[in-house]
């Protein structure tokens, strides 16, 4: 690619990136689901990650608002950090409620209390891989909509076979959330395959957490409740 070329895609010229707000919706969703955690099972003051999470998505956001195009380190940085503060607080979030669950914590007393917390900690980690997917996957949404030739993280099944999807298909923030919850439910893939090591350490560990999550407050609840 010519330098001209580089300048006219970093201004996001000729790309039809894919809408921010799917995106965005998921990090709220993830910060209202750290405002309803139990006391115990955040990480520091109550709003301290919410509030950080705020200002990385506002500043992405401010950045490139509408549809993802723009191509510029800076915001490929703060959208980066914004995934790792993400995972952080669902990983946090998840040995805090397992420690509780061995060892005991105010939420195993309660059925009704540790599946409220263990249901608000497997989605908050399934929205957090999703992210995570959705951000390293080829090099993050303003590259995908660039086309530029990055090596694939994933192979989706329209990038396997061209001719069941439409010329120029690109995978969409949807695609990484179906890929993340599938993950978490079949504890393997389903129909996307990961293809670069990282990701595939990166989809173990969260089938391993999902497994342990749901092993331990369904085993947990059905001895409360009996």
């Amino acid at each position: 690619m010519s330098a001209a070329s580089v300048a006219d895609a970093s201004d996001g010229k000729g790309a039809i990136g894919e809408a921010r707000w799917p995106m965005a919706a998921a990090v709220v969703a993830a910060m209202v689901l750290t405002a309803l955690l139990p006391m115990d099972l955040r990480f520091g003051p109550s709003w301290a990650l919410p509030v950080v999470e705020g200002v990385l998505l506002g500043a992405v956001v401010l950045g490139d608002p509408g549809r993802i195009d723009r191509l510029a380190a800076s915001l490929r940085w703060l959208s980066i950090g914004l995934v790792v503060v993400l995972v952080f607080n669902a990983t946090w979030a998840t040995i805090q409620l397992i420690d509780s669950l061995i060892n005991g914590g105010p939420e195993t007393n309660s059925a009704s209390a540790l599946l409220s917390a263990g249901a608000i900690v497997w989605v908050s980690n399934n929205i957090a891989f999703t992210l995570l997917y959705w951000e390293v996957d080829g090099g993050g949404a303003a590259a995908r909509a660039h086309h530029l030739a990055r090596p694939l993280d994933f192979a989706f099944p329209q990038q396997l076979n061209p001719r069941i999807a439409p010329a120029g298909w690109t995978p969409r923030f949807i695609d990484y959330l179906y890929l993340g919850f599938t993950n978490a439910t079949a504890f393997s893939p389903t129909d996307v395959m990961p293809l670069r090591p990282g990701v595939k350490a990166a989809m173990g560990a969260q089938s391993l957490i999902s497994l342990v999550l749901l092993a331990l407050v369904v085993a947990r609840a059905v001895n409360v409740f009996t």
